[in-house]
Protein backbone atom coordinates (compact mmCIF):
# COMPACT_ATOMS: atom_id res chain seq x y z
CA UNK A 1 0.00 0.00 0.00
CA UNK A 2 2.87 2.39 0.73
CA UNK A 3 4.29 1.75 -2.73
CA UNK A 4 0.94 2.40 -4.39
CA UNK A 5 0.39 5.57 -2.33
CA UNK A 6 3.87 6.84 -3.13
CA UNK A 7 3.28 6.22 -6.84
CA UNK A 8 -0.04 8.05 -6.77
CA UNK A 9 1.45 11.04 -4.98
CA UNK A 10 4.42 11.06 -7.37
CA UNK A 11 2.03 11.03 -10.34
CA UNK A 12 0.06 13.96 -8.91
CA UNK A 13 3.25 15.95 -8.35
CA UNK A 14 4.44 15.28 -11.90
CA UNK A 15 1.03 16.26 -13.25
CA UNK A 16 1.07 19.51 -11.26
CA UNK A 17 4.56 20.35 -12.50
CA UNK A 18 3.53 19.64 -16.08
CA UNK A 19 0.46 21.87 -15.80
CA UNK A 20 2.54 24.65 -14.26
CA UNK A 21 5.06 24.47 -17.08
CA UNK A 22 2.30 24.51 -19.68
CA UNK A 23 0.67 27.50 -17.98
CA UNK A 24 3.99 29.33 -17.95
CA UNK A 25 4.54 28.60 -21.62
CA UNK A 26 1.09 29.90 -22.48
CA UNK A 27 1.21 33.02 -20.34
CA UNK A 28 4.84 34.03 -20.91
CA UNK A 29 7.25 35.28 -18.30
CA UNK A 30 7.61 38.87 -17.20
CA UNK A 31 10.72 39.15 -19.35
CA UNK A 32 9.00 38.27 -22.63
CA UNK A 33 6.02 40.51 -22.15
CA UNK A 34 5.52 44.08 -23.23
CA UNK A 35 4.98 46.79 -20.65
CA UNK A 36 1.19 46.53 -20.89
CA UNK A 37 1.10 42.74 -20.63
CA UNK A 38 0.94 41.69 -24.30
CA UNK A 39 3.39 38.95 -25.20
CA UNK A 40 5.87 39.40 -28.03
CA UNK A 41 8.05 36.60 -29.35
CA UNK A 42 11.13 38.79 -29.74
CA UNK A 43 12.18 42.41 -29.91
CA UNK A 44 11.20 44.08 -33.17
CA UNK A 45 13.10 46.99 -34.70
CA UNK A 46 11.47 50.30 -35.62
CA UNK A 47 13.42 52.73 -37.80
CA UNK A 48 12.97 56.21 -36.35
CA UNK A 49 13.77 59.31 -38.38
CA UNK A 50 14.48 62.35 -36.21
CA UNK A 51 16.20 65.75 -36.38
CA UNK A 52 19.38 65.94 -34.31
CA UNK A 53 19.58 69.72 -33.59
CA UNK A 54 15.83 70.14 -32.95
CA UNK A 55 14.65 70.59 -29.38
CA UNK A 56 12.18 69.57 -27.77
CA UNK A 57 11.75 66.60 -30.07
CA UNK A 58 15.39 65.78 -29.44
CA UNK A 59 14.87 65.18 -25.73
CA UNK A 60 12.05 62.70 -26.39
CA UNK A 61 14.32 60.83 -28.79
CA UNK A 62 17.16 60.84 -26.28
CA UNK A 63 14.90 59.13 -23.72
CA UNK A 64 14.14 56.45 -26.32
CA UNK A 65 17.84 56.04 -27.06
CA UNK A 66 19.22 56.14 -23.51
CA UNK A 67 16.63 54.32 -21.43
CA UNK A 68 14.91 50.95 -21.53
CA UNK A 69 11.55 52.40 -22.63
CA UNK A 70 11.59 50.69 -26.04
CA UNK A 71 12.76 47.37 -24.57
CA UNK A 72 9.90 47.47 -22.08
CA UNK A 73 7.60 47.40 -25.10
CA UNK A 74 9.60 44.64 -26.80
CA UNK A 75 11.12 47.01 -29.35
CA UNK A 76 14.50 48.15 -30.57
CA UNK A 77 15.13 51.53 -32.16
CA UNK A 78 17.17 52.10 -35.29
CA UNK A 79 17.67 55.87 -34.99
CA UNK A 80 18.40 57.78 -38.17
CA UNK A 81 19.33 61.39 -37.47
CA UNK A 82 18.96 64.28 -39.93
CA UNK A 83 19.72 67.99 -39.69
CA UNK A 84 16.27 69.11 -40.91
CA UNK A 85 13.05 67.94 -42.53
CA UNK A 86 13.95 67.79 -46.23
CA UNK A 87 16.55 64.98 -46.06
CA UNK A 88 14.32 63.16 -43.59
CA UNK A 89 11.56 63.24 -46.21
CA UNK A 90 13.95 61.89 -48.82
CA UNK A 91 14.84 58.97 -46.57
CA UNK A 92 11.16 58.28 -45.93
CA UNK A 93 10.29 58.25 -49.63
CA UNK A 94 13.22 55.90 -50.23
CA UNK A 95 11.73 53.52 -47.66
CA UNK A 96 14.41 54.14 -45.06
CA UNK A 97 12.29 54.97 -42.00
CA UNK A 98 9.12 53.67 -40.36
CA UNK A 99 8.40 56.69 -38.14
CA UNK A 100 9.13 60.39 -38.65
CA UNK A 101 9.25 63.14 -36.05
CA UNK A 102 8.71 66.26 -38.11
CA UNK A 103 7.06 69.67 -38.33
CA UNK A 104 3.79 70.51 -40.05
CA UNK A 105 5.28 71.86 -43.27
CA UNK A 106 7.74 69.03 -43.99
CA UNK A 107 4.90 66.62 -43.20
CA UNK A 108 2.67 68.32 -45.76
CA UNK A 109 5.50 68.19 -48.28
CA UNK A 110 5.98 64.47 -47.67
CA UNK A 111 2.26 63.78 -48.11
CA UNK A 112 2.20 65.83 -51.33
CA UNK A 113 4.88 63.55 -52.74
CA UNK A 114 3.86 60.17 -51.35
CA UNK A 115 0.66 58.43 -50.29
CA UNK A 116 2.53 55.87 -48.18
CA UNK A 117 2.43 57.78 -44.91
CA UNK A 118 -0.13 58.91 -42.35
CA UNK A 119 -0.06 61.35 -39.43
CA UNK A 120 -0.87 59.41 -36.27
CA UNK A 121 -0.62 62.08 -33.58
CA UNK A 122 0.92 65.21 -32.14
CA UNK A 123 4.62 65.51 -31.38
CA UNK A 124 4.95 69.00 -29.89
CA UNK A 125 4.57 72.73 -30.40
CA UNK A 126 7.71 74.43 -31.63
CA UNK A 127 8.63 78.08 -31.18
CA UNK A 128 9.54 79.99 -34.36
CA UNK A 129 10.79 83.57 -34.27
CA UNK A 130 11.93 86.71 -36.03
CA UNK A 131 14.92 88.29 -34.30
CA UNK A 132 17.29 91.21 -34.68
CA UNK A 133 20.55 92.41 -33.06
CA UNK A 134 19.94 93.51 -29.45
CA UNK A 135 20.61 97.19 -30.19
CA UNK A 136 18.94 97.27 -33.62
CA UNK A 137 16.64 100.19 -34.41
CA UNK A 138 14.05 97.62 -35.52
CA UNK A 139 11.48 97.39 -32.72
CA UNK A 140 8.60 95.53 -34.39
CA UNK A 141 7.75 93.49 -37.47
CA UNK A 142 6.36 96.63 -39.10
CA UNK A 143 9.87 98.11 -38.99
CA UNK A 144 11.09 95.43 -41.43
CA UNK A 145 9.91 97.48 -44.42
CA UNK A 146 12.81 97.70 -46.87
CA UNK A 147 14.95 95.30 -44.81
CA UNK A 148 16.81 92.10 -45.67
CA UNK A 149 15.44 89.16 -43.71
CA UNK A 150 17.29 85.84 -43.85
CA UNK A 151 15.26 82.68 -43.30
CA UNK A 152 15.36 78.95 -44.07
CA UNK A 153 13.26 78.65 -47.24
CA UNK A 154 10.73 75.84 -47.10
CA UNK A 155 10.76 75.61 -43.31
CA UNK A 156 7.69 76.18 -41.17
CA UNK A 157 9.50 79.16 -39.64
CA UNK A 158 9.41 80.89 -43.04
CA UNK A 159 5.64 80.45 -43.28
CA UNK A 160 5.06 81.88 -39.82
CA UNK A 161 7.41 84.81 -40.46
CA UNK A 162 5.78 85.81 -43.74
CA UNK A 163 2.38 85.55 -42.08
CA UNK A 164 3.59 87.90 -39.33
CA UNK A 165 4.94 90.32 -41.93
CA UNK A 166 1.56 90.36 -43.67
CA UNK A 167 -0.30 90.87 -40.39
CA UNK A 168 1.95 93.87 -39.71
CA UNK A 169 0.56 95.52 -42.85
CA UNK A 170 3.50 94.74 -45.14
CA UNK A 171 3.57 92.92 -48.45
CA UNK A 172 6.04 90.02 -48.02
CA UNK A 173 6.75 90.01 -51.76
CA UNK A 174 7.51 93.73 -52.03
CA UNK A 175 8.28 95.26 -48.66
CA UNK A 176 11.06 92.94 -47.50
CA UNK A 177 13.91 91.14 -49.23
CA UNK A 178 13.82 87.51 -48.19
CA UNK A 179 17.18 85.72 -48.27
CA UNK A 180 17.57 81.95 -47.97
CA UNK A 181 19.76 81.00 -44.99
CA UNK A 182 19.75 77.68 -43.18
CA UNK A 183 19.33 77.83 -39.41
CA UNK A 184 22.61 75.97 -38.92
CA UNK A 185 24.44 78.78 -40.74
CA UNK A 186 23.01 81.58 -38.59
CA UNK A 187 25.55 81.28 -35.78
CA UNK A 188 28.29 82.50 -38.10
CA UNK A 189 26.25 85.55 -39.08
CA UNK A 190 25.36 86.45 -35.50
CA UNK A 191 28.78 85.88 -33.97
CA UNK A 192 30.56 87.74 -36.78
CA UNK A 193 28.29 90.76 -36.26
CA UNK A 194 27.79 93.16 -33.40
CA UNK A 195 25.05 94.11 -30.96
CA UNK A 196 23.68 96.60 -33.49
CA UNK A 197 24.40 95.00 -36.87
CA UNK A 198 24.64 91.64 -38.63
CA UNK A 199 26.28 93.00 -41.76
CA UNK A 200 23.87 93.11 -44.68
CA UNK A 201 21.29 91.02 -42.77
CA UNK A 202 18.78 93.08 -40.80
CA UNK A 203 16.78 90.25 -39.25
CA UNK A 204 16.80 86.47 -39.01
CA UNK A 205 14.05 83.88 -38.93
CA UNK A 206 14.49 80.48 -37.30
CA UNK A 207 13.19 77.77 -35.03
CA UNK A 208 14.33 76.74 -31.58
CA UNK A 209 16.70 76.04 -30.05
CA UNK A 210 18.77 78.39 -32.26
CA UNK A 211 16.85 81.64 -31.48
CA UNK A 212 16.63 80.66 -27.82
CA UNK A 213 20.41 80.22 -27.70
CA UNK A 214 21.01 83.63 -29.29
CA UNK A 215 18.54 85.19 -26.87
CA UNK A 216 20.10 83.56 -23.80
CA UNK A 217 23.54 84.75 -24.90
CA UNK A 218 22.29 88.31 -25.31
CA UNK A 219 23.03 88.20 -29.04
CA UNK A 220 19.47 88.62 -30.33
CA UNK A 221 16.16 90.23 -29.47
CA UNK A 222 12.85 88.68 -30.49
CA UNK A 223 10.41 90.91 -32.38
CA UNK A 224 7.97 88.10 -33.13
CA UNK A 225 7.41 84.65 -31.63
CA UNK A 226 4.97 82.14 -33.10
CA UNK A 227 4.39 78.40 -32.86
CA UNK A 228 4.07 75.59 -35.35
CA UNK A 229 2.76 72.07 -34.89
CA UNK A 230 5.03 69.04 -35.06
CA UNK A 231 3.62 65.59 -35.72
CA UNK A 232 4.32 61.88 -35.54
CA UNK A 233 4.16 60.30 -39.00
CA UNK A 234 4.12 56.56 -39.68
CA UNK A 235 4.58 54.56 -42.83
CA UNK A 236 1.52 52.65 -43.95
CA UNK A 237 3.83 49.71 -44.51
CA UNK A 238 4.53 49.47 -40.77
CA UNK A 239 0.84 49.82 -39.95
CA UNK A 240 -0.08 47.10 -42.46
CA UNK A 241 2.79 44.81 -41.51
CA UNK A 242 2.15 44.97 -37.78
CA UNK A 243 -0.36 47.29 -36.18
CA UNK A 244 0.63 45.74 -32.83
CA UNK A 245 4.25 46.86 -33.31
CA UNK A 246 3.04 50.32 -34.29
CA UNK A 247 0.83 50.55 -31.21
CA UNK A 248 3.62 49.39 -28.90
CA UNK A 249 5.87 52.03 -30.40
CA UNK A 250 3.28 54.72 -29.67
CA UNK A 251 2.97 53.48 -26.10
CA UNK A 252 6.75 53.77 -25.76
CA UNK A 253 6.60 57.23 -27.32
CA UNK A 254 4.03 58.38 -24.76
CA UNK A 255 6.09 56.99 -21.89
CA UNK A 256 9.25 58.61 -23.28
CA UNK A 257 7.43 61.94 -23.23
CA UNK A 258 6.43 61.36 -19.62
CA UNK A 259 9.97 60.41 -18.57
CA UNK A 260 11.30 63.57 -20.22
CA UNK A 261 8.72 65.70 -18.39
CA UNK A 262 9.82 64.18 -15.07
CA UNK A 263 13.58 64.27 -15.82
CA UNK A 264 14.10 67.44 -17.84
CA UNK A 265 17.67 68.31 -16.71
CA UNK A 266 18.85 64.80 -17.56
CA UNK A 267 17.12 64.72 -20.96
CA UNK A 268 18.41 68.20 -21.74
CA UNK A 269 21.98 67.14 -21.07
CA UNK A 270 21.57 64.11 -23.30
CA UNK A 271 20.26 66.36 -26.06
CA UNK A 272 23.13 68.83 -25.67
CA UNK A 273 25.68 66.05 -25.93
CA UNK A 274 24.37 64.64 -29.21
CA UNK A 275 23.27 67.86 -30.87
CA UNK A 276 26.69 69.44 -30.22
CA UNK A 277 25.04 72.84 -30.04
CA UNK A 278 27.25 75.33 -28.23
CA UNK A 279 25.61 77.06 -25.29
CA UNK A 280 25.95 77.25 -21.52
CA UNK A 281 23.41 75.93 -19.07
CA UNK A 282 19.91 74.78 -19.94
CA UNK A 283 18.02 78.06 -20.22
CA UNK A 284 17.68 77.94 -24.03
CA UNK A 285 16.11 74.50 -23.82
CA UNK A 286 13.68 75.66 -21.15
CA UNK A 287 12.70 78.60 -23.36
CA UNK A 288 12.30 76.33 -26.37
CA UNK A 289 10.06 73.96 -24.39
CA UNK A 290 8.01 76.73 -22.78
CA UNK A 291 5.37 76.60 -25.55
CA UNK A 292 4.87 72.85 -25.08
CA UNK A 293 2.33 71.82 -22.41
CA UNK A 294 3.62 68.25 -22.11
CA UNK A 295 6.74 69.35 -20.22
CA UNK A 296 4.43 70.31 -17.36
CA UNK A 297 2.73 66.89 -17.20
CA UNK A 298 2.44 65.41 -13.71
CA UNK A 299 0.77 62.16 -14.79
CA UNK A 300 0.45 60.16 -18.00
CA UNK A 301 -3.09 61.46 -18.33
CA UNK A 302 -1.76 65.03 -18.49
CA UNK A 303 0.08 64.36 -21.76
CA UNK A 304 -1.59 65.56 -24.96
CA UNK A 305 -0.48 63.48 -27.91
CA UNK A 306 -3.56 63.98 -30.09
CA UNK A 307 -4.10 66.79 -32.59
CA UNK A 308 -7.08 69.07 -31.98
CA UNK A 309 -9.06 71.15 -34.48
CA UNK A 310 -6.73 74.14 -34.16
CA UNK A 311 -3.75 71.89 -34.87
CA UNK A 312 -5.48 70.48 -37.94
CA UNK A 313 -6.12 74.00 -39.24
CA UNK A 314 -2.42 74.76 -38.80
CA UNK A 315 -1.54 71.63 -40.77
CA UNK A 316 -3.78 72.83 -43.60
CA UNK A 317 -2.12 76.26 -43.53
CA UNK A 318 1.18 74.49 -44.05
CA UNK A 319 -0.16 72.49 -46.97
CA UNK A 320 -1.70 75.59 -48.55
CA UNK A 321 1.53 77.57 -48.13
CA UNK A 322 3.75 75.11 -49.96
CA UNK A 323 1.17 74.69 -52.72
CA UNK A 324 0.60 78.43 -53.20
CA UNK A 325 4.36 78.97 -53.46
CA UNK A 326 4.57 76.16 -56.03
CA UNK A 327 6.83 74.08 -53.82
CA UNK A 328 4.59 71.06 -54.49
CA UNK A 329 2.19 70.21 -57.30
CA UNK A 330 -0.70 69.05 -55.13
CA UNK A 331 -2.74 70.87 -52.48
CA UNK A 332 -3.00 68.24 -49.78
CA UNK A 333 -6.26 67.96 -47.78
CA UNK A 334 -4.48 67.26 -44.52
CA UNK A 335 -7.42 65.91 -42.52
CA UNK A 336 -7.64 63.04 -44.97
CA UNK A 337 -4.10 62.04 -44.05
CA UNK A 338 -4.60 62.04 -40.27
CA UNK A 339 -5.63 58.88 -38.44
CA UNK A 340 -5.27 59.07 -34.66
CA UNK A 341 -7.11 55.88 -33.76
CA UNK A 342 -3.95 53.96 -32.89
CA UNK A 343 -2.57 56.81 -30.78
CA UNK A 344 -5.93 56.99 -29.00
CA UNK A 345 -5.78 53.25 -28.34
CA UNK A 346 -2.22 53.56 -27.06
CA UNK A 347 -3.26 56.21 -24.53
CA UNK A 348 -6.08 53.95 -23.34
CA UNK A 349 -3.77 50.94 -22.94
CA UNK A 350 -1.42 52.82 -20.63
CA UNK A 351 -2.69 52.97 -17.07
CA UNK A 352 0.47 53.97 -15.23
CA UNK A 353 4.12 54.53 -16.17
CA UNK A 354 6.41 51.51 -16.24
CA UNK A 355 9.82 51.25 -14.60
CA UNK A 356 11.84 53.29 -17.09
CA UNK A 357 15.53 53.59 -16.26
CA UNK A 358 18.65 54.81 -18.06
CA UNK A 359 20.73 52.14 -19.75
CA UNK A 360 24.51 51.86 -19.78
CA UNK A 361 26.15 54.30 -22.18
Amino acid sequence: MRIEGYSARRSLVLLALTLALLAGACSGSADDRTANGRRAASEETVRIGWQVPWATQGQVVQVMKRTNVLALHQLKGDFKGFTFGAPLNEAAIAGGVDVLFTADQPAATLLANSDRFVIVGRLMYNRVSIYVPPDSSIKSVADLRGKRVAMPFGAAAQRDALKAVKQAGLDPAKDITAVNLDVLEQSGVVRAGSRSSWGDIDALVGFDPTPAIFEAEGNARMIHVGTVVAVVVMSKDLLTRSSDTAERFLEAYIEAWYYYAQHQPQANEWFKQESRLRFDGQEPLAVAASVEPNVRAKTLADLRVLLNDADLRTLQEAADFIYDRKLVKTRVPMRQHVDQRLMTKATQELREPTAIAPTAG
